[in-house]
């Protein structure tokens, strides 16, 4: 029986993939020589070649390094200067403050919450960002109620570590055979939060049906198809 849910934040709570469409506009305009469309730009950036993310996210490099070293890779594929470590800084501050601006909620978040709350159970979210700036970014979506329990911060390192997912369902108070964890990515979220013990949940907002996925994760498209998933496992 699911008694708790934790979530995913960007691109399952939060729509990331538009702020960093609107963040690109403005990297593109100022910065770019060649530059595509913003959800070209986006695409590259979040397919983050040189797995520079998801070595920030194992505690090898800062969020810093890993953010510039994918902006350098950037303007090498489309014609933009070097950034040095001041240039980087000024770079930075724009894209930051673009991507910011575009932080909003995905129409489907609010109402996923109000159905939990409604039927008791009780959630938490857990991420690969630092906790305190996911804190910013969901108050700054109207999802403040979201409790932010485990970031990347947390323990220096974050998903598919099956210790992140413990810790988070030692601080939701639920243990993991009674709670289900929902995000966007099959590998780290769902595949890493079953093999850690929960029931992991794929967010397939894509809908794709050709893409494979094991048979011990659900999968749902939708957050509002969230409630109806936990009650049938």
């Amino acid at each position: 029986m699911i008694r708790a849910v934790l979530f995913d934040v960007d691109d399952t709570l939060v729509d990331t993939r538009g702020a960093f469409r609107h963040a690109f506009a403005t990297v593109a305009a100022a910065y770019l020589d060649h530059a595509p469309s913003p959800d070209e730009i986006t695409l590259t950036w979040r397919a983050d070649a040189g797995g520079h993310y998801r070595a920030h996210a194992r505690g090898e490099i800062s969020h810093r390094e890993q953010r510039m070293r994918r902006a350098n890779e950037l303007h090498v594929i489309y014609g933009g200067p070097e950034l040095d470590d001041h240039a980087y800084d000024e770079w930075n501050e724009g894209f930051e403050q673009a991507f910011r601006d575009g932080w909003a909620p995905h129409p489907d978040a609010a109402p996923c919450l109000d159905a939990l709350e409604a039927a008791g159970i009780a959630y938490g979210a857990l991420s690969n960002a630092a906790a305190a700036y996911q804190e910013q970014k969901l108050a700054a979506c109207g999802l403040e109620r979201m409790p932010m329990l485990v970031g990347v911060d947390t323990l220096g390192f974050g998903k598919p570590d099956p210790r992140v997912f413990d810790l988070a369902c030692e601080r939701l108070g639920v243990p993991a055979s009674d709670t289900a964890y929902i995000g966007d990515e099959l590998d780290i979220d769902a595949l890493a939060a079953t093999q850690a013990g929960l029931t992991g949940i794929w967010l397939d907002r894509v809908g794709d049906h050709s893409v494979g996925y094991p048979r011990e994760v659900a999968r749902v498209t939708s957050l509002t198809q969230l409630l109806g998933a936990i009650t049938t496992v």
